[in-house]
């Protein structure tokens, strides 16, 4: 029988050698014990994988909790960082608004100023017109100069043009006599304003407007619509005679109602 004849016979019929032969099965484990660990010897190396593997499971999940220890330490710092900043935030935020509320009461407070420095200068004007009024009264300053001072308010106000008339009365309609008739003249959108503008005036002067603005009617054919007096000085008996002739009066060019 050849090697390779008595290989297969073994492969064959060992099995049954080996369940039946309680000493050639010995003799085979006893000769082929250095080539696979007996089961002493693998139950101690599966006990060692499992504690090894015990190990690593105990280490990692120590590695695990460290790291999640870290991460809210980390999130307790982001925490704490985040409510400084929202506390800091909020801080500017109450900031602001003071600041705003501050810059508006000192806009209110410089509004209200400019007001009053408007007010004051505008009294300050008429006291100046008032005091120009008694001078140009007494001589210390012309009528003409108060006259112009008048229209220019007046053309500043209304954006108009106050034009003086100066006529020849030869029939003395106006004064009795024949003689220059001075007065001023208002054109605007198709109205006609004749003014009077003079540093003051009594019942007779409030008569001679009179007589002038009805001496202009008839000279050009129209009709005024409005007859104004514009004077800081207005005699008591000259304002009821006005109120009779349909006569506006007014203390300053500012005080005019719109034209």
């Amino acid at each position: 029988m050849n090697t390779e004849t008595l290989k297969e016979t073994l492969r064959r019929e060992l099995p049954a050698l080996l369940r039946a032969d309680p000493d050639l099965r010995s003799f085979i484990l006893e000769l082929t014990r250095g080539q696979y660990a007996d089961r002493a010897e693998t139950q101690d190396r599966f006990y060692e994988i499992l504690a090894e593997l015990r190990r690593d499971r105990e280490e990692q999940t120590r590695k695990w909790e460290e790291q999640n220890r870290k991460w809210d330490e980390e999130t307790r710092k982001w925490d704490e960082e985040n409510r400084k900043w929202d506390e800091q935030n909020r801080k500017w935020d109450e900031q602001n608004r003071k600041w705003d509320e501050q810059n508006r009461k000192w806009e209110a407070n410089q509004e209200e100023l400019r007001r009053l420095h408007e007010e004051i200068m505008e009294q300050a004007k008429k006291v100046d017109r008032s005091i120009g009024a008694l001078g140009a009264r007494w001589g210390t300053q012309s009528e003409k100069a108060f006259r112009d001072a008048l229209a220019g308010i007046l053309e500043q106000s209304f954006g108009v043009q106050v034009i003086n008339v100066n006529e020849y009365d030869d029939q003395g309609e106006v004064f009795g006599r024949p003689d220059q008739v001075e007065l001023d003249v208002i054109i605007r959108n198709g109205l006609l304003l004749i003014c009077e503008l003079k540093s003051s005036i009594d019942k007779a002067g409030m008569y001679s407007f009179e007589r002038k603005a009805r001496f202009y009617e008839r000279r050009h054919q129209r009709t005024a619509n409005r007859l104004i007096v514009i004077s800081p000085m207005i005699d008591p008996r000259a304002v009821k005679l006005a109120a009779a002739l349909g006569i506006e009066i007014y203390g300053d060019s500012t005080e005019v109602e719109a034209l």
